[in-house]
């Protein structure tokens, strides 16, 4: 068991860039890194021996949704979340604080926590910043964030304000219990200074610049592991996004990782590495794939589409996954269009081999001093 810290390998000189090395429990990940989102302990239609056999090294779960099915203490007992799961590499839950936000009408926000009635039966939980770090620390994630408040867009600078500010109290009291769990106990090895398991701070303040800028600047003082930017593709437009997101991002330590949360159509991705980001997660490659769409070199492809039905063309030619080796088009919109569970399993496996090995080009060129070039070609597939 290897502690928690980063190291950065190479910086783009440009735009800022940064490829690292998160060191974590359960092994090294190369940054920057794009997480698939295994929001119930699962990848939708994905094995986790096939997310290995792709390449991925760090998994997202939820903390909402774990808690309230199967549970958090019955996860512990089962050897908790890695081994539930068999998932040797690392993991990062969230804090269930967007699920939350969406559910709004079934929760209550207060000083204290949340209070919400189950999506699944009714019954009224309470979520505290203590208890989300206690369930966590039962799941036993690599990296594990705190309780925020995620209001929606619009906003204005007064309630992103009093939201900002809740949010620092709920993480000073989320530091606070992990510090007193030994967690944050820092810890020096052959040299080198690292964590336990990770408590990251989330920079909140809505779409407002300057509340950014400063939430990061008073999160940067707690001194964590890692930071994130929460509140981000929440319905605003993309330019407040990329706005925010730029906001936050020099203010927050140069040598801790940086998260963008919930981020990252493909074209995206190099942007928000431009900015300094070194690690995403997105539903987008999974949920598209289930509903036929398929990200290629060349861009979008509508897999129902019915000029397809007779291409005997791989997905994408210039892709190097399992699926574009073996497949063509015609048989794709086939299993799609006759509904079929392969369908889901094949077109998920091709979007997420693209988004993780779009990440592993962007990794490349950084340290080759090429990412400018590939920038430019990744923004050109719409």
């Amino acid at each position: 068991m290897s502690e928690f810290r980063f190291e950065i390998e190479a910086t783009d000189a440009e735009s800022g860039a940064r490829a690292g090395r998160l060191h974590t429990p359960h092994g090294w990940i190369e940054t920057p890194v794009f997480m698939p989102v295994g929001t119930r302990a699962a990848v939708k239609a994905m094995a986790a021996e096939e997310l290995e056999g792709l390449g991925a090294r760090l998994l997202l779960a939820n903390t909402y949704h774990l808690a309230l099915r199967p549970g958090t203490a019955r996860i512990r007992e089962l050897g908790g979340l890695h081994g539930f799961m068999a998932w040797p590499r690392g993991l990062l839950t969230d804090s269930g604080g967007f699920q939350v936000f969406s559910l709004q009408a079934l929760a209550e926000v207060n000083e204290q926590g949340v209070r919400f009635r189950s999506h699944l039966d009714g019954q009224l939980h309470q979520f505290t910043p203590e208890s989300v770090v206690e369930a966590q620390l039962d799941l036993g994630p690599d990296i594990l964030m705190p309780l925020d408040e995620c209001i929606r867009w619009p906003a204005t600078a007064e309630a992103a304000r009093a939201s900002l500010e809740l949010t620092i109290r709920w993480l000073e009291r989320a530091r606070r219990r992990w510090l007193e769990r030994d967690c944050g106990r820092r810890e020096r090895r052959g040299g080198r200074e690292g964590y336990g398991q990770a408590l990251f701070g989330i920079v909140q303040g809505g779409m407002h610049a300057g509340l950014r800028a400063e939430a990061a600047e008073r999160l940067a003082a707690l001194d964590l592991p890692g930071y994130a930017l929460g509140g981000l593709s929440v319905g605003e437009p993309r330019d407040l996004t990329w706005e925010a997101a730029a906001a936050a991002l020099p203010h927050l330590p140069p040598a801790k990782p940086r998260y963008a949360m919930g981020v990252g159509a493909p074209a995206e991705l190099a942007e928000y590495v431009a900015l300094g980001v070194d690690m995403m997660d997105c539903v987008l490659p999974t949920r598209n794939a289930r509903n036929g769409l398929l990200f290629t070199s060349a861009g979008r492809l509508a897999i129902k589409t019915a000029a397809l039905a007779g291409d005997a063309n791989p997905p994408d030619p210039l892709c190097g996954c399992p699926v574009c080796a073996r497949y063509s088009r015609a048989y794709l919109r086939h299993l799609f269009q006759a509904n079929e569970i392969l369908a889901a399993m094949l077109l998920t496996r091709h979007n997420l081999f693209h988004y993780l090995d779009t990440m592993r080009r962007i990794r490349h060129a950084i340290l080759c001093g090429q990412f400018s070039r590939l920038r430019r070609q990744l923004a050109a597939q719409v």
